[in-house]
């Protein structure tokens, strides 16, 4: 199997790299953030919208997508690149964390998961078999394995349990993906929650399987942050260096700092886009309350050094007046700039590998946005 994937510098500090993601003709420079689609849109924009914004790798969520539209209609408009008129890379999740989370009620079985609607409660099954050809509909470029996400806080006997279930669903889809591959790439999730010795083993098994890349879910669940960073210096060593590895809805700019120290390639979340529909921006100097009053009468921009359009158009003393008067147009301005600093934040990180200037630019950050 050819590598979808090609390290290009190394960070001689840390396990920060750099790389580029071949994805059927697309090209990806990692380390990359991707906006999440969940239903077939990014909240507020538009598909020329995230085409100007220059990103080329989105991410949408295949329990969504069942529900509404359902397979017929993606089936019927050829995937769902075509049905929301979007020509670059698409990532799918499983969604198998949303029938943990969402589902009203969900029962695993031996070869997948009963659940339940959370719209109107009708009833469904997920297998390992299902969630690909799901994906197939879809017309993902990356699509995610049906795996178990133990609940934060789960005791071993259950994490245990997940990393079986976990580590079995993930040879059948691989098995299953591999009798009609079509030009699309499947990935495992390392499970384990924050038990060093689980997540090593999750990490073994899955990396001896010939995957085009790697997942990491599980974390961002809840666990403070230095367990967070502590599973994350614990894998780091024994990653695979020929195969991406994406760590699953994360997206805060300390995590993602956190998460590319130790090698980690793509990151995924709502927030930047949730917290600009709730009125918080990112800027050069830190984070921003658009909604506070000493902004009503602010005439220079969001941010002074942001180069996006929304910044070079509009004060932030306007912005602020459409999020109080709840203007939609306050929801796709303040996503817009969200995705734009995120695009460029990410950008100024490659670079930063690149030079040698990684730790200078980690520190930078982390004063800004740490907790």
């Amino acid at each position: 199997m050819s590598s979808i994937f090609k390290e290009s510098s190394k960070d001689p500090g840390s396990y920060a790299r750099t790389g580029t993601l071949h994805l059927n003709g697309i090209q990806i420079e990692t380390p990359i953030f991707m906006p999440v689609g969940t239903r077939g849109s990014i909240k507020s924009l538009s598909s020329s919208d995230i085409d100007e914004l220059g990103y080329h790798l989105i991410l949408a969520n295949t329990y969504h997508l069942y529900l509404k539209p359902g397979k017929e209609v993606l089936d019927h408009f050829h995937g769902l690149k075509n049905f929301m008129s979007y020509k670059r890379a698409l990532l799918t999740d499983s969604g198998g964390f949303q029938v943990f989370s969402l589902a009203s009620l969900f029962k695993f079985e031996e070869d997948g998961v009963r659940f339940q609607s959370h719209i109107d409660g009708s009833h469904h099954k997920f297998t390992p078999a299902s969630v690909i050809d799901m994906q197939r509909s879809i017309g993902s470029d990356i699509m995610m394995v049906l795996d178990d996400c133990a609940p934060y806080g789960s005791d071993l006997r259950r994490l245990e349990l997940a990393l079986d279930r976990t580590h079995r669903w993930a040879k059948e889809s691989y098995e299953y993906w591999m009798e009609r591959p079509n030009g699309q790439n499947v990935f495992p999730i390392v499970q384990g929650g924050v038990n060093e010795s689980l997540r090593k083993r999750s990490l073994d098994t899955l990396q001896n399987i010939n995957f085009p890349g790697i997942a990491i879910g599980g974390l961002s669940v809840g666990e403070p942050r230095p367990e967070y960073i502590r599973i994350l210096e614990c894998m780091a060593p024994y990653f695979d260096q020929a195969r991406p590895r994406y760590l699953m809805g994360v997206g805060t700019v300390v995590d993602i700092l956190e998460g590319v120290k130790n090698g980690v390639d793509m990151f995924d979340c709502v927030l930047p886009t949730r917290n600009a529909r709730n009125g918080q921006v990112f800027t050069s100097f830190g984070k921003l309350n658009l909604r506070n009053e000493s902004h009503r009468l602010a005439d220079g921009p969001i941010d002074p050094e942001c180069g996006c359009k929304v910044c070079t158009t509009y004060s932030l003393g306007y912005i602020r007046h459409l999020h109080k008067v709840k203007e939609l147009t306050a929801f796709s301005l303040s996503t817009y700039h969200n995705l734009y600093f995120m695009q460029s934040f990410m950008e100024k990180m490659r670079k930063s590998i690149k030079i040698g200037n990684f730790q200078g630019f980690y520190d930078h950050w982390k004063n800004l946005f740490g907790s």
